[in-house]
C-alpha cells in the first residue's frame, strides 16, 4: 500500500483542515460543507497526477496546440452521508466520472459497541478501472474495508485510491493488513495517532455526519 500525507506541508489544504477541525467554526454548517468540499477538489487534483493522460491535438482560433487529457474517467465512490460534500469536491474536477454510493453506518448495540453495516451499494461496472473511494474520515477502517467488498461485486479494479481528510494510525495499519498491498494508494489529508475504544479519532473533529447535516437518533 502508498501513502500520501498531503497536508502539514503549508497549503490551503492545511486552512481548509484547520476549519473543519475548528469546535467553532464547524458549527457554520455551510461552510464546513464546503471545506470538505474543498478539500475533495485538492485530493482530486493530486490524485490526478497518477491517472492515465494521453496528448491530444486541440484547435484553437488560431491553431493547433498539443495537451495531455484525461485518457479514461475514474469511477468515484463515497460513503454516504458525510462523504457527500467531500465528494461534490471531486465531482467539481471529474466532471464526467462515474459515481457509486455506499451507504454504510454504525449500528450501536445496547452495551455501547456498535458494528458497521453496509446495506446499499450502488455502481457501475468497475472492472479494470480505476476506483477512487472517498470518505472524510478513516477511523477503525472498517468502512473502507466493506466498501471495498461491496464494490468487488462490480467488477475487479485497476487500481484503488482512498482519499480521507483525517486518518487514525491504527485506520490505517488496518487497511494495510486486509487489503490488496499492490493495488491501493491512500491519500491523507492528516493522520492522528489516538483512536479510541469506540473509534473515534482523536483529536480528528467530531461525527463529520451530524456535523455536516445534523444529528441523528440511532435505533
Amino acid at each position: 500500500m502508498k501513502l500520501n500525507i498531503l497536508g502539514g506541508k503549508g497549503s490551503l489544504l492545511d486552512q481548509f483542515i484547520a476549519e473543519i477541525r475548528d469546535h467553532q467554526i464547524q458549527q457554520d454548517r455551510l461552510r464546513f460543507r464546503t471545506n470538505l468540499m474543498r478539500s475533495g477538489e485538492i485530493m482530486a487534483y493530486e490524485i490526478s497526477k497518477n491517472l492515465n493522460f494521453s496528448d491530444e491535438e486541440i484547435t484553437t482560433s488560431l491553431g493547433i496546440a498539443t495537451v495531455p487529457t484525461l485518457k479514461e474517467q475514474p469511477v468515484i465512490t463515497t460513503i454516504l452521508r458525510a462523504g457527500l460534500p467531500y465528494h461534490q469536491g471531486f465531482l467539481n474536477y471529474f466532471d464526467h466520472a462515474d459515481n457509486a454510493f455506499i451507504a454504510g453506518y454504525r449500528k450501536y448495540n445496547k452495551n455501547g459497541s456498535f458494528e458497521i453495516k453496509i446495506d446499499y451499494v450502488t455502481a457501475p461496472s468497475i472492472e479494470n478501472r480505476v476506483v477512487i473511494i472517498n470518505d472524510p474520515m478513516l477511523a477503525s477502517g472498517g468502512s473502507i474495508e466493506l466498501a471495498y467488498k461491496g464494490l468487488l461485486n462490480y467488477g475487479k479494479p485497476k487500481h484503488v485510491h482512498i482519499a480521507t481528510i483525517i486518518a487514525s494510525k491504527d485506520g490505517l495499519d488496518y487497511i494495510e493488513k486486509i487489503l490488496p498491498e499492490n493495488m491501493i494508494t491512500v491519500w491523507a489529508g492528516a493522520i492522528d495517532d489516538e483512536l479510541t475504544v469506540k473509534s473515534y479519532i482523536v483529536p480528528g473533529l467530531g461525527d463529520a455526519g451530524d456535523l455536516a447535516f445534523g444529528p441523528k437518533n440511532d435505533y
